[in-house]
């Protein structure tokens, strides 16, 4: 392992609606804090939808001692308006951002332009210079609106070219669908860190609900067994996380350069796949 570029591990979390949700969410990063991860995402919502949100639970998770890196993007905001947070985020330490292309809130349609990833990146690096380290997204089994893959590759390396530091990807299930992308970006001169993006298994009609708006492919044999447990949670769950603590396995052991998971603002499950995987031993096991 290459120690100048360590490995990272980190937990995403997205903005709650709801007081009740809010006082969940504290809990649950109270208890994700437990694992140390190397920081915690917060997502923006459709076309910045909960910009207020994210920042708020930005600043206060920072402030409480983690390391949080906010999604943005451009959304419905004008550039004055992201200027202003990223000034502000500059000025509460953080030090990482998710750029990201987002999609328009249901209802603006053709009325607000969509402006692309790589702007974004451009645009932060004209303000900010080299303040943040910046992580873009990526398709291992392509973007549900790419025409292609070379095409798909083409636009993610345009976001490198911009200025990204580090890449996580949509989550998937299937590792060689990880590793053969890895592969054809390297090809196509992208250096960059990939890191898995994983989704732990908790429900499967959400899970496929998802699954097909975001284009990442549940495999049969795992559709099939998951389709098995019927109303049995706790089985979904259980076997879920062995699932997915084996899929984690196979990415580190063929070298991926950590791993996000997807929270869904729970806890037991990432929880208990970060701790299969021994993730809170891993500067030590990084030096050995």
């Amino acid at each position: 392992m290459d120690l100048s570029n360590p490995s990272k591990f980190s937990i995403e979390f997205f903005p709650p609606r709801t007081a009740v949700g809010e006082t969940k969410l504290d809990t649950v990063h109270t208890e994700l804090c437990k694992l140390n991860p190397d920081f915690f995402s917060v997502t923006y919502g459709a076309g910045g939808s909960t910009k207020s949100g994210t920042r708020q639970i930005v600043l206060r998770y920072q402030a409480a001692g983690s390391e949080l890196a906010p999604h943005l993007s451009f959304g419905g905001a004008d550039e004055d308006e992201l200027k202003q947070l990223l000034q502000t985020y500059i000025d509460a330490g953080i030090k990482r951002l998710v750029a990201l292309r987002g999609d328009l809130p249901s209802g603006m349609g053709a009325s607000v332009q969509h402006r692309y990833a790589n702007e974004l990146v451009e645009f932060i690096r004209a303000q900010t210079g080299d303040h943040f380290h910046i992580d873009v997204a990526c398709y291992p089994e392509i973007h549900p609106e790419s025409k292609n893959y070379v095409a798909d590759v083409e636009f993610f390396k345009r976001k490198v070219d911009a200025g990204a530091n580090s890449a996580i990807t949509q989550y998937f299930y299937n590792p060689d669908a990880y590793f053969r992308f890895a592969d054809y970006c390297a090809e196509a001169g992208i250096k960059i860190p990939i890191v898995p993006g994983i989704m732990p298994i908790t429900n499967y009609a959400n899970l496929a609900r998802f699954s097909a708006n975001c284009g990442a492919e549940i495999p049969r044999w795992l559709e099939k067994r998951l389709q098995g447990f019927g109303d049995d949670v706790e089985g979904l769950r259980n076997f879920g996380i062995d699932v997915v603590t084996e899929l984690c396995e196979d990415l580190l052991q063929g070298g991926a350069p950590g791993l996000h998971f997807y929270s869904m603002n729970l806890s037991n499950s990432v929880s208990q796949i970060w701790t299969n995987l021994d993730l809170n031993n891993r500067s030590q096991n990084e030096l050995a």
